[in-house]
């Protein structure tokens, strides 16, 4: 049995300046707490950002997770979790790199040479799910939501291979590497960027597309490096709609 200690690092809020495509302000109050969840069991910090909406009581929010891309911090895509929050979602956004770990070969296949940092990654998911729920009894993790860009777009796959009765929606923007596995379930989107390809058999064939019920969405102005915070505020809008038609179907 996994234990863990639970370091409060910070507690803060701010307003989210502007409105967002579905035409709803998203200027309510977010808080964000940032913890240090600490996996004795793997004797491994896995730092969380925590956004939830401060006006809103709601028993049994869902929990969305995000997995950043690789270099990248789990501060970098508060416009999706903020978004999220603001929509009835608890978000979790998980640092997957902490200081100390090695990094990426730079040569070989890279589905082979990435595949441990993605199952480090699958792990941190694991554990971060069953902590949260001690922490929040209500929460609901059994339609759970994972959301990666990029290198954390690969660790969500490979999670949805791994435990798919244990997620509802994986949502991806623009892994590369890790195939969507061909299955009803769970539901699967993608949206890809205008300036990289991914490897080849990653992304389902249009019938495989169709069969599995998948959307794989194709950002005509959107660059792999785009698509978080740094992004303009039209291609995070963009984003968001995309995501937001998505989840409400589910």
């Amino acid at each position: 049995m996994r234990h863990a200690v639970l370091l409060a690092i910070g507690v803060g809020c701010f307003r989210l300046a502007h409105t967002y495509a579905d035409g709803e302000s998203a200027a309510a109050r977010v808080n964000v707490e940032a913890v240090a969840l600490i996996d004795k069991a793997r004797n491994r910090q896995v730092p969380v950002v925590i956004y939830t909406d401060a006006t809103q009581q709601l028993r049994g929010p869902r929990l969305a997770i995000i997995s950043h891309g690789y270099g990248g911090k789990n501060t970098d895509y508060a416009f999706l979790a903020n978004y999220l929050a603001t929509h009835g979602y608890y978000v979790a956004s998980i640092q997957h790199e902490i200081p100390g770990d090695a990094p990426l070969p730079k040569s070989g296949n890279p589905y082979e040479t990435r595949k441990p940092s993605w199952e480090r990654g699958v792990q941190n998911i694991l554990f971060v799910i069953g902590e949260l729920k001690r922490r929040r009894s209500d929460l609901d993790a059994a339609n759970l939501v994972l959301i990666g860009h990029s290198h954390g777009g690969d660790t969500s796959m490979l999670f949805a291979h791994e435990y798919p009765d244990r997620v509802h929606t994986v949502i991806s923007l623009d892994n590369r590497r890790m195939p969507f596995p061909r299955t009803k379930k769970p539901r699967l989107f993608s949206l890809r960027s205008n300036d990289q390809a991914a490897d080849d058999g990653v992304i389902p064939s249009p019938e495989e597309q169709k069969e599995f019920g998948m959307r794989v969405v194709q950002l005509s102005g959107t660059k792999h490096d785009d698509m978080w915070d740094g992004g303009t505020v039209e291609q995070k809008d963009e984003i968001i709609r995309y995501i937001a038609e998505f989840l409400r179907e589910s």
